[in-house]
């Protein structure tokens, strides 16, 4: 099994040097207070509880993964008994709204908690995360009575909740739905249809499950604007429990790449009785409250991924002895040196270090965006923050999870042959990651996404909004010579970053073509000017650290340095794709394709 210990030193640099969430709380309203006690004591107990209980189940729940008997799935050994513990502890309602049982915490600190299970154990983690964007989507979108049944169970970890979108012949294209909602004469509906690909459609960890279902009335305009959202529960609400079964069942459980610890379902919904949410015609914009926030859930799970795979591979490098260094023996008293001397090894390590760890910056930095958003001060500070979560988490969800399939693979590298096998767990970590570029919506939907709806469709007015930012902090620094070079590599790319934006703004309204081509170019081309930021702001608290010579932060310069020389460089190339335009992809005809 990889070794594993909650990267708290890392964590806590971020949030108390570099970010100073200390005086990010107090400007937030809504929310309980949090300061550096209750702050330490939510990750002092959540790494206890993810390195003692999650983590040594992640292995173990890929080998055995679940099974479905006579309708019923039952989760890997452990899982059961691991939610039990994690509900006990009231983690299910952290970010909830106390009038429904939640904790009332900033959304920045349910991020943590996720971060965490997400690193240890991402298929038993999506279980209470997919509850979590049935609780935004009823709390934006429900009724009162609605909220009272359904949100207080779900806060409770009593009841889960799910995601239902895709159909057979239907993927990311959910204006091509075609299950069926009636209504009927006591005002709910009847819903017919099947769903596939539900994540944590169908367990044992909880006694309900409420469905979020997309479904089109019969008299429903066609696509996107004839989709509607109902509340499809497992088991029928009563007198604040469960009732009779609903006609909704798991019809198989999807053979899968990864994630096997997770049940991901085939369901049906045979005259299942379900309630309306919000109104009729108007489920995208239900379903895009849920998915908003699952969408920076999976960049969380990308993280996640990329750290316990570069926890594993730095263990193995320091252990395995296999040849000599280049430049002579290292440990001349035993039979080979230690991989971790080896240029590529050194490379792999590097590019996996400075890619996690610039990722859970930017992660950290749209987590006080998102806090900004709901609980701002006041509403210019909560209308900044929303246009700064949107513009950010198409990058967060792309760019993260991206970034963790290149780690992951490095890890697997690392270890050789040993990777490729089971034993030692990091092949796992390729399969499991694989999906996060999948789900939610694919890298080139969020591609799509970032510079259609969230650039262009403002005239660009998020994106100078922080492009401004990080000028201000490049003139910050400026004045310290030995982050000059950083300084001036930042600010250039940063207006590189809206010259490209406006570039392909022009040429898109010429040819909608062009978009497309440049689209997911444009997304990483984003994801390393933000982690260049990143590095600028790590670095500088680095170099203001009291204990600056501490191997910490020596190592924080160093991870930085080797990020802007060897990793950022991969901008120009983005830059030259981008402007290329989209002739060397579409001039070729389609049967050209075929052998």
């Amino acid at each position: 099994m990889p070794a594993y210990r909650t990267p708290l030193r890392d964590m806590r640099f971020l949030l108390d040097e570099v970010y100073d969430f200390a005086s990010h709380y107090p400007r937030l309203t809504g929310v309980e207070t949090v300061d550096r006690t209750l702050l330490d004591g939510v990750l002092e107990e959540v790494a206890r509880f993810t390195e003692q209980e999650l983590f040594p189940l992640n292995l173990s729940g890929d080998l055995e993964g679940c099974r479905l008997e006579n309708g019923v799935v039952s989760t890997p050994r452990g899982f059961k008994q691991a939610y039990a513990e994690f509900v006990a502890g009231g983690w299910t309602a952290i970010t909830g709204a106390p009038e429904w049982g939640g904790q009332g915490l900033p959304a920045s600190v349910g991020m943590l908690v996720e971060e965490l299970t997400m690193t240890t154990n991402l298929a038993w983690a999506m279980y209470p995360a997919l509850s979590h964007g049935a609780m935004n989507a009823l709390e934006v979108h429900g009724t009162d009575e609605q909220k009272d049944v359904y949100l207080r169970q779900l806060h409770s970890g009593a009841w889960t909740g799910t995601m239902c979108l895709t159909e057979p012949h239907c993927g990311s294209d959910v204006g091509l739905v075609r299950t069926r909602a009636e209504l009927r004469a006591d005002g709910s509906y009847a819903i017919n249809g099947t769903k596939i690909f539900i994540s944590a459609g169908e367990h044992d960890l909880a006694e309900n499950i409420v469905h979020l279902v997309l479904a089109r009335l019969p008299d429903a305009p066609a696509g996107t604007k004839g989709i509607s959202m109902f509340i499809v529960p497992k088991y029928l609400p009563e007198g604040g429990g469960i009732g009779e079964r609903n006609g909704v069942s798991c019809a198989s459980l999807e053979e899968k790449m990864g994630i096997h610890g997770n049940a991901t379902c085939v369901l049906n919904f045979d005259d299942a009785q379900g309630w309306l949410v919000g109104e009729e015609n108007k489920g995208m914009r239900c379903m895009f409250t849920m998915m908003n926030a699952a969408r920076l859930v999976v960049g969380l799970q990308g993280l996640g991924q990329a750290e316990a795979a570069y926890q594993a591979s730095t263990a193995y490098a320091l252990e395995r002895e296999q040849m000599r260094a280049l430049s002579g023996p290292v440990a001349p008293d035993r039979p080979a040196d230690p991989i971790i001397v080896h240029p590529d090894v050194r490379r792999m390590l590097l590019t996996q270090k400075a890619l996690t760890e610039g990722c859970r910056a930017l992660a950290y930095h749209a987590g006080m965006q998102q806090d900004l958003a709901r609980n701002g001060a006041d509403p210019e500070a909560r209308a900044l923050g929303q246009k700064q979560i949107d513009l950010l988490t198409p990058i967060v969800k792309g760019f993260l999870t991206e970034m963790a399939m290149e780690c992951t693979n490095h890890a697997v590298q690392i270890f050789g042959g040993h990777g490729f096998i089971r034993e030692h767990g990091v092949e796992q970590y390729v399969r499991d990651t694989r999906i996060t570029l999948i789900y939610e919506g694919t890298t080139q939907i969020q591609a799509l996404d970032l510079i259609g709806r969230k650039v262009l469709f403002d005239g660009g007015a998020a994106l100078t909004a922080l492009i401004a930012e990080i000028e201000a902090t490049c003139a910050e620094h400026r004045g310290d010579e030995a982050l000059a070079r950083y300084v001036a590599e930042v600010s250039r790319l940063a207006a590189e970053w809206g010259e490209l934006a406006t570039d392909l703004g022009r040429r898109g309204m010429e040819n909608p073509d062009e978009v497309g081509a440049g689209a997911v170019d444009f997304l990483m081309y984003s994801g390393y000017v933000l982690l260049a930021w990143c590095w600028l702001r790590m670095m500088a608290a680095a170099r203001q650290s009291t204990q600056a010579a501490d191997a910490f932060y020596t190592g924080k310069l160093q991870t930085g340095d080797f990020f802007f020389r060897r990793l950022l460089p991969r901008s120009a190339l983005l830059a030259a794709t981008i402007r290329d335009g989209s002739d060397a992809l579409l001039s070729m005809p389609a049967e050209a394709f075929t052998r």
